[in-house]
């Protein structure tokens, strides 16, 4: 069974690179890492190796103005046995 959770607000461009920037001292520590999602802090627990997956999409639709998007995916196995170290 899969559990999500998620979060979506408007924030300004130096917001959004703090959040980034955020998410990559939490990845760069031993260990957990604690992520904020809104009002939520998940404990996760990355692998030394991580799938990177990163996607553009361009979009031109036929109402509104063009828009763009930036994703994201970072993706590991975790250890059926949380490490004591």
């Amino acid at each position: 069974m899969a559990e999500k959770t998620n979060t979506k607000e408007d924030v300004s461009r130096e917001r959004a690179a703090d959040l980034v920037q955020e998410l990559a001292r939490e990845l760069r520590r031993d260990g957990t890492a604690n992520v904020r999602v809104g009002n939520k802090t998940l404990t996760l627990t990355p692998a030394p190796e991580l799938e990177y997956k990163i996607e553009v999409e361009e979009r031109s639709p036929m109402l509104g103005g063009p828009r763009e998007e930036v994703t994201v995916t970072l993706e590991w196995e975790v250890d059926e046995e949380p490490s004591t170290e």
